[in-house]
C-alpha cells in the first residue's frame, strides 16, 4: 500500500463563510435632493410614487399634496413638510414577522427592520393606501392619508399596528431568528 501524500492527508476545508455570498454587495445609489425642498427622503417618496417614469408627475402630485395639508391643518405650527415626515414616522414599523420553516412547520418569526427598509415600507404603505382611498384626484387621496398618518389612524397606521400586534404574538418564536 502506497504512503498517503501530504495534501491527500489532510482533508480540504473550505471557508464556508465565502462561499454563502455568492455576489458581491450591489452599490447604493446616490438619490439626488428634490428641487424645492432639497431634501433627499422627498425624493425617495416621489420615486416611489411614481408610475411609468412621469417623475414630473409625481412631483406635481405631491408638492399639491402637501399644500392642500397646509390648508387642512392651518393651524399646526409644522410646516407641511415636517407634517409628512412626522405622518411617515408615525406609521414606520419597528418589527415584522418572516416565516421560517423548522421541521415541516412553519413559524411566524418576529424580526426587527433595517433602517433603510423601515422607511421604505412606511413610504410604500402610505402611498398604497392614499390610492385606495376614495377622492378626486391623487393628491386629494395624499393628503387625505398624511393627515390620518400624523392624526394616528386611517390605512397606513392600521398596518404598521397589525404588524407590532402580529410580532407580539409570535414573540414566543423570537429564539428561530435567523
Amino acid at each position: 500500500m502506497e504512503p498517503l501524500k501530504n495534501a491527500e492527508a489532510q482533508p480540504q476545508t473550505k471557508n464556508y463563510l465565502s462561499n454563502k455570498m455568492r455576489k458581491a454587495k450591489p452599490k447604493k445609489r446616490v438619490i439626488l435632493p428634490d428641487p424645492v425642498y432639497n431634501d433627499q427622503k422627498v425624493s425617495k417618496f416621489v420615486n416611489h410614487l411614481m408610475y411609468d417614469g412621469k417623475k414630473n408627475t409625481s412631483y406635481e402630485i405631491f408638492y399639491t399634496a402637501l399644500e392642500i395639508v397646509k390648508k387642512k391643518l392651518a393651524n399646526e405650527e409644522k410646516s407641511a413638510l415636517e407634517i409628512w415626515k412626522a405622518a411617515l414616522d408615525k406609521i414606520t414599523p419597528q418589527v415584522e414577522v418572516k416565516s421560517r420553516r423548522i421541521g415541516g412547520a412553519t413559524f411566524q418569526v418576529p424580526t426587527e427592520i433595517r433602517p433603510d427598509r423601515k422607511e421604505s415600507i412606511s413610504m410604500k404603505n402610505m402611498i398604497l393606501y392614499a390610492r385606495k382611498r376614495g377622492g378626486k384626484s391623487m393628491a386629494d387621496k395624499l393628503a387625505s392619508e398624511i393627515v390620518d398618518a400624523y392624526n394616528e389612524q386611517g390605512g397606513a397606521f392600521k398596518r404598521k399596528e397589525d404588524m407590532h400586534r402580529m410580532a407580539e404574538a409570535n414573540r414566543a418564536f423570537a429564539h428561530f431568528r435567523f
